[in-house]
């Protein structure tokens, strides 16, 4: 699990904490109900309904996956891929159809049916070419909707603040009440751009990076995969995918590539 997500919210929602706390603010001030429920209700409706119903729920179920982060790591890959190049070599293409129940990642698992199917070489890059390019525009989809809501969660909380002044404005006869009720009004502005720059934007932008660091782990598994298809040696294999990702080599690799015979393979 990937701890940069929630390290990252709890340094900066304890860093407003902070300043809270020394300012000797009131927490309590901050957490009203009417500014929140018009601050989140409203922009996540307003993203909502500047898409479509599906890009929203995909929007959702990509939350645990920003979470969680890449469980796996290319190294993990190139030793995997490497493995079914030994067996392809050892014991024949249609000796990998007895790993596909084993391979718990879809795209390699459905890579490893189409070769053991007899699938030439063309058709399989085109077939694992479009399952990139559809899982690209998806990874995109969910990127897009949150960024969204970080554009819209600033203007609703201005929106909210001016509902309030026009509120306080009422109640210019009681003047003693004026303080507290314009510092309650700007309380939208905060939770529009606390949300925006601390929640929404966030999560867009890391499961854009996600989705880059998901599209590079299918093109390593479709050139590995199409490699071991062509029959190439398991160290001409390793080779080649750790070149896609020599500037993210493991440790480990590091200091076996040092050595002479050695073979840059996680």
């Amino acid at each position: 699990m990937d701890l940069a997500f929630l390290i990252g919210l709890v340094v900066a929602f304890g860093s407003l904490y902070a300043m809270i706390t020394l300012e000797h603010a009131s927490l309590a001030a901050l957490f009203l109900p009417a500014p929140m429920i018009l601050v989140f209700g409203g922009t996540i409706a307003i993203g909502i309904a500047s898409g479509t119903m599906r890009d929203a729920i995909a929007a959702f179920k990509a939350l645990p996956r920003a979470i969680r982060g890449d469980r796996r790591t290319a190294s993990e890959m190139i030793e995997q891929i490497v493995g079914y190049a030994e067996k392809a070599r050892a014991e024949g293409l249609l000796s990998l159809e007895q790993l596909v129940p084993e391979t718990d990642d879809p795209f390699m698992r459905q890579a490893l049916q189409s070769i053991a199917d007899g699938t030439d070489a063309e058709e399989l890059r085109i077939v694992l070419e479009d399952e990139i390019a559809s899982t690209a525009a998806r990874n995109r989809t969910a990127s897009r909707f949150f960024m969204t809501l970080g554009g819209y969660a600033p203007t609703v909380g201005i929106i909210g603040t001016v509902v309030s002044l026009t509120h306080v404005l009422e109640q210019l006869d009681t003047p003693d009440t004026l303080g507290p009720m314009i510092a309650a009004a700007f309380v939208a502005t905060l939770w529009g751009l606390l949300s925006a720059n601390f929640m929404w934007l966030p999560i867009g932008n890391r499961l854009q990076r996600l989705a880059e660091l998901e599209l590079e782990r299918m093109t390593l598994v479709m050139e590995g995969m199409l490699a071991v298809q062509a029959g190439g040696p398991p160290h001409h294999v390793a080779e080649r995918l750790q070149a896609l990702v020599s500037d993210r080599k493991a440790p480990a690799q590091a200091e076996r590539a040092e050595l002479p015979e050695s073979i840059e393979a996680a």
